[in-house]
């Protein structure tokens, strides 16, 4: 596989052909969510990162198609699902989905899930195990993991320290830190600009609350599984945590992604999506 990112672009402004859209209204929320390829194909879910929206995954969906059924959507709060509703918590997140497939009559599918959306992806399968297929996570952290004190001390006083950022340059930093590629950094820019300060604070504190000091004992993801993040990720503790994170999964395959920071599926996308492809031919088919 080359290990550079292709100088290539990918269209971030809209939707890619072959998915058709729909809107669940749910707790507040008008929740949307896009749908293609064949009906009896395996279901493929995309959920992304905080602050980001559907299309982060505009590499991704294309490729897949042809093969799979794709399902993206915008979490509540983000992107096209807006207003945020009634709370906004991972589990309340990983519920929503749970409505989303329902209404696809969808009784599993294969979670892949960036940052936020890697969070919400692992506490789908803690509440329905049985409906996942298999999981693929990118630039996220393990939930079952006891975090140090220190640790935790980081993740509480980023929000008081967040709310007091000009957010016009804090929107900057996000989209500057996230990813290597301008294509990438213009579309985060972009997509973070769409959620009201409140409503971020809001999501955030939501991921804050995702790992604790005590973690989920003996808790683990049992289906298989493709743990990834980028080389350049400077994203809190997830390249330091994520080889020992696979040392712990009974069936995982781990994957660095080179020439890619926190959006790694975005920034070296020919490389993410031979892998991808690949983890899906042999284990879902």
């Amino acid at each position: 596989m080359s290990q550079t990112a292709p100088p290539s672009s990918v269209n971030y402004a809209a939707t890619p052909p072959g998915l058709t859209g729909h809107v669940l209204e749910r707790g507040g929320c008008p929740l949307h969510y896009w749908v293609g390829g064949a009906p009896d194909r395996p279901l493929v879910v995309f959920t992304h990162g905080a602050t980001m929206d559907h299309r982060m995954f505009n590499a991704q969906a294309p490729a897949l198609l042809e093969r799979y059924r794709v399902l993206v959507w915008d979490v509540r709060g983000q992107g096209r699902s807006q207003p945020i509703g009634a709370g906004f918590s991972l589990t309340g997140c990983a519920d929503d989905l749970a409505a989303i497939l329902d209404a696809e009559g969808a009784a599993q599918a294969v979670l892949v899930g960036q940052s936020l959306g890697g969070y919400i992806s692992q506490y789908f399968y803690l509440a329905h195990p049985e409906r996942v297929r298999a999981m693929v996570i990118i630039g996220a952290t393990d939930i079952a993991q006891a975090y140090s004190r220190l640790d935790m001390l980081g993740l509480k006083a980023s929000l008081p320290l967040i709310g007091l950022w000009p957010y016009g340059h804090f929107t900057r930093t996000v989209a500057k830190t996230t990813a290597q590629r301008p294509e990438v950094r213009a579309y985060a820019l972009e997509a973070i600009r769409q959620i009201p300060r409140a409503d971020f604070l809001t999501i955030w504190k939501a991921v804050t609350l995702a790992v604790s000091a005590e973690g989920i004992p003996g808790h683990r993801i049992r289906v298989p599984l493709l743990l990834t993040h980028g080389d350049r990720d400077a994203n809190g503790s997830i390249r330091r945590d994520a080889p020992g994170w696979a040392s712990r999964e009974p069936d995982v395959e781990y994957v660095v992604i080179p020439a890619a920071a926190h959006n790694a599926n975005q920034d070296n996308p020919d490389f993410f999506n031979r892998t991808l492809l690949d983890f899906l031919s042999r284990r879902v088919g």
